[in-house]
C-alpha cells in the first residue's frame, strides 16, 4: 500500500462497521493516524484488531445527532493527536422502508436526525481544527434521494448534498476541500447493531424488497457494490491526489446517479 495518509489524522465516524470499517482499514494501511467514532461498542473491536496490525488508532464512543457528541469528539480528537486533517462523516442510514404515507411524524423526525444532523454538527466542530490544517471533508451521502420507499431519508441524504456544495463554497479560500460520495446499494456484513430494533412484518419485508429490487434495477451495472468499492472513492477524494476536487458529489452505484 501507499502511504498517501502518512502523519495525517483522520476522523471516521460511523466506523464500527460496514464502509466506516472498511475506510478505516485502508486508511490505516495508508499511514493515517486514526479516531474511529460510534455510539455503539463495537468500535472498541476495531481499534483492537487495527493496533494489532500495527495501525495507529482510538476509538470514541459518541451520539453524534447532538451537538455535544460532535463537539466533544474533535475536541477529544485534537487533545490527544493535536491536529485533525481528514473528516469522513459516514453517520446514517435508513431507518424504516415504507411508502411515505406510512411514516409517523415521529419516525420522519428520526430520519432526518439519523441521516443529516451527525453530518451537519460534526462539519461545524471539526471546522476550527480544519482551519489550523487546511485539512479536508468527505460527507458519505446515497444515490437514494431519488428511489423508493424512503422519502424522509432522500430528504435528509438530499440535505448532506446540499451542504457539502454550500461548505465548499464558502471554505474554498481557506483551503478547506468538502465532497461526498453517493453509495448506492452495498453488499456488507450482517449489521451489528440494527437500524431498527422492532422486527420487521411480512409487509415491512416487502416493503424493503421494492426498495432492494429498484436499486439493482436502477443501476446500470445491475447489482450491489462492495465495500471496497465504496470505501476507494471515499479515500481517493480525501486524499491530495483529489486536491482539484472540491464542491463535488460523485455517484458510486454502477450508474445510477440518484
Amino acid at each position: 500500500m501507499s502511504a498517501r495518509f502518512a502523519e495525517q489524522v483522520m476522523v471516521i465516524t460511523g466506523a464500527a462497521q460496514g464502509i466506516g470499517k472498511r475506510v478505516a482499514e485502508r486508511a490505516g494501511a495508508e499511514g493515517a493516524r486514526l479516531a474511529l467514532v460510534d455510539r455503539a461498542e463495537h468500535v472498541d473491536a476495531v481499534v483492537a484488531e487495527l493496533r494489532e496490525a500495527g495501525i495507529e488508532a482510538i476509538a470514541i464512543q459518541a451520539d453524534l445527532e447532538a451537538w455535544e457528541g460532535a463537539e466533544g469528539v474533535m475536541r477529544q480528537v485534537h487533545e490527544h493527536y493535536g491536529r485533525l486533517d481528514v473528516l469522513i462523516n459516514n453517520v446514517g442510514g435508513t431507518i424504516w422502508a415504507q411508502p411515505y404515507a406510512h411514516y409517523t411524524p415521529e419516525q420522519i423526525e428520526a430520519e432526518v436526525r439519523r441521516s443529516l444532523f451527525p453530518t451537519l454538527w460534526c462539519c461545524r466542530a471539526a471546522l476550527p481544527y480544519l482551519l489550523a490544517s487546511e485539512g479536508n471533508i468527505v460527507n458519505v451521502s446515497s444515490v437514494a434521494t431519488r428511489g423508493i420507499n424512503r422519502v424522509p431519508y432522500a430528504a435528509a441524504k438530499g440535505g448532506v448534498n446540499a451542504m457539502t456544495v454550500a461548505l465548499a463554497f464558502e471554505y474554498a479560500e481557506y483551503g478547506i476541500r468538502v465532497n461526498a460520495t453517493a453509495p448506492g446499494g452495498t453488499e456488507a456484513p450482517p449489521r451489528l447493531t440494527p437500524r431498527n430494533a422492532a422486527e420487521p412484518s411480512e409487509q415491512e419485508t416487502a416493503w424493503y424488497q421494492q426498495l432492494i429490487d429498484q436499486t439493482k434495477a436502477t443501476s446500470f451495472m445491475g447489482r450491489y457494490g462492495t465495500l471496497d468499492e465504496q470505501a476507494g472513492p471515499i479515500l481517493f477524494l480525501a486524499s491530495r491526489d483529489a486536491s482539484y476536487i472540491t464542491g463535488s458529489v460523485l455517484p458510486v452505484a454502477g450508474g445510477d446517479n440518484g
